[in-house]
């Protein structure tokens, strides 16, 4: 009796990787953020409080983190950074306005940094006015205004791991604390 013949298996069909997505670069972050800007039927749900910002969290492109912030009169962020995150964000209503700095400061090992003369930037964001950033982008954005409130869309990629809070007296910018995502979602 001769022995039972067996065909070979055929190959199992793995499925390939899927290839990693391509980074969002900030121009698609600030795309997006002046399409939702102009959705007037989104600006108009955000619920605005007289004291405080309000946010809603929004699905940004590619993966990346996105809001919608309500700015009382004469609110703003405080100096921080985004670490490793590039930005974007687009004025909705309103006016902002963003002071920051013209280099980019080590990400790690200061606490306490004399910054040159000359670094300061400021820019006003005019309803439909936005703008983009790359990672390690230190500023401040505020809305001036003593009686209007002001609305803004921003996105993040990749989501924010960190934000690290500054103070600022002069030229000398100081580490104050760094801010984690169950800090602020």
């Amino acid at each position: 009796m001769s022995a039972p013949t067996h065909a070979p298996a055929p190959a199992a069909s793995v499925p390939a990787a899927p290839a990693p997505a391509a980074p969002v670069t900030a121009a698609e972050l600030l795309d997006f953020t002046r399409r939702v800007a102009s959705d007037a039927e989104l600006i108009a749900s955000l619920p605005l409080d007289p004291e405080g910002r309000t946010w809603i969290r929004l699905d940004g492109p590619g993966g990346s983190e996105a809001w919608l912030i309500g700015w009382p009169p004469g609110t703003g962020t405080g100096w921080h950074d985004h670490a490793e995150s590039r930005g974007a964000f687009t004025t909705a209503r309103g006016r902002l306005t963003e002071h920051s700095l013209a280099v980019r400061l080590p990400s790690e090992g200061w606490r306490s940094l004399e910054l040159a003369p000359d670094l300061d930037r400021t820019r006003g964001l005019d309803a439909g006015t936005g703008r983009a950033f790359g990672e390690h982008h230190v500023h401040e954005v505020l809305n001036e205004s003593p009686s209007e409130h002001a609305i803004s869309v921003h996105a993040y990629h990749p989501p924010l791991p960190l934000i690290r809070r500054y103070s600022r007296t002069g030229p000398v910018l100081r580490l104050e604390h760094v801010e984690r995502p169950a800090d602020w979602q």
